[in-house]
């Protein structure tokens, strides 16, 4: 997340936020939340560190007590300045003295705490050296749904962020693919998602011919041939909330087989954005999708989940996988993306992020699903 401006919210959402997720700990049992500079921080706070260093910065949330955020002296003014009025506390340390004890001096030297999943190891070695009673669970295994219920003005975003890679898209369908590299196409994506308002590119995806059949190929010095099939597969962050969208296209004529592959695969992802609706099971999604394609025969074909949530973060809960029984809540955002991948021939994705309503669900992405021939 560093060098990527915040979300536009106010000190009263960053107060409401970290009320609500020591509520949520509480609840779950814990005795508090330690969080790290990342996607949790930012959207808890706002703030992001200049640089993520070895000087150890964590929020520190627990119940009857008003949020800490503990930061080395020298970074003090930043955060100051970030976290404006949002009822936060802030506790510096300097270099020399052990910012392990001032952070200890605000936890209980027993409890159980939830530690976002990006927090250095050295950091949580320091707290568990200076509190060897405590104990620590991931904060994605602690409180997984923490993020995934999104309010207007995110779902706004996300729509926004959603908006912009489909203008992408319209505009990558125009340019020459035959005789160009993968990584030339790949710099013009990333290039049209900075043009279109991303600050930030996380990734772009060009699988030519028999690259398309590795889901994350992302992009080499293939020369893009007559007859391919390309899988497109890009985004990042548009004012702090993030794009993720797939559609494959074809340079000249696609076969008949070509053809049918890709429409089974769209059949499959009509079925997965129909499964959506408020009460399902986040595997309903994944068997729907599922069912389509092995159904037709290509089961063994698809080797991925449906969907991720996304949200300040491209890849987050919820995920739509068999075994995920969290239920579908109106406001979570998630992709629906099944695949068929033939090894040493090609590749078939389409995706789209939705949104749950109370009717079912919408679509962030309207670019068309059909194969789109490109020269």
């Amino acid at each position: 997340m560093t060098g990527s401006p915040p979300p536009p919210f106010t000190a009263a959402d960053h107060r409401a936020r970290m009320e609500r997720a020591t509520r949520a700990a509480a609840d779950a049992g814990l005795a508090g939340l330690l969080v790290a500079p990342g996607p949790d921080m930012v959207w808890l706070t706002g703030y992001t560190p200049t640089a993520v260093t070895e000087r150890l910065t964590v929020l520190v949330l627990t119940p009857g007590h008003d949020p800490v955020l503990v930061v080395p002296t020298l970074e003090a003014p930043d955060a100051e300045h970030a976290v404006g009025a949002s009822a936060l506390t802030l506790r510096d340390w300097t270099d020399g003295k052990d910012p392990y004890a001032v952070t200890a001096a605000l936890l209980d030297g027993a409890g159980r705490f939830g530690i976002s999943d990006n927090t250095w190891a050295m950091h949580l070695l320091g707290l568990q050296r200076t509190l060897p009673d405590t104990s620590y669970a991931s904060l994605t295994d602690a409180l997984p749904m923490l993020r995934a219920v999104k309010d207007a003005a995110e779902l706004e975003l996300l729509a926004a962020a959603g908006a912009a890679a489909d203008a992408t898209f319209e505009e990558i369908r125009k340019v020459p693919f035959a005789g160009r590299r993968e990584s030339d196409v790949g710099h013009d994506l990333a290039a049209l998602l900075r043009r279109f308002g991303h600050s930030q590119v996380d990734f772009t995806i060009v699988g030519s011919g028999p690259n398309g059949a590795n889901p994350h190929h992302e992009v080499g010095d293939r020369v893009i041939q007559d007859g391919d099939m390309v899988v497109l597969d890009f985004g990042g962050l548009k004012d702090g909330y993030g794009s993720d969208t797939t559609r494959t296209v074809h340079v000249g004529e696609p076969t008949p087989e070509e053809r049918r592959v890709h429409d089974i695969v769209r059949a499959a992802q009509e079925a997965g954005f129909a499964a959506v609706r408020p009460g399902a099971a986040c595997q309903e999604v994944d068997r729907a999708a599922r069912a389509v394609i092995t159904d037709a025969g290509y089961g063994a074909y698809f080797i991925h989940r449906t969907g991720h949530g996304i949200g300040v973060t491209t890849h987050e809960p919820p995920y739509m996988i068999e075994g995920e029984e969290q239920p579908l809540v109106p406001g979570m955002c998630f992709s629906v993306e099944p695949g068929i991948y033939l090894p040493g021939r090609f590749g078939v994705r389409i995706e789209d992020i939705v949104t749950v309503t109370e009717e079912g669900g919408r679509r962030f992405n309207n670019t068309t699903r059909e194969l789109v021939v490109v020269g």
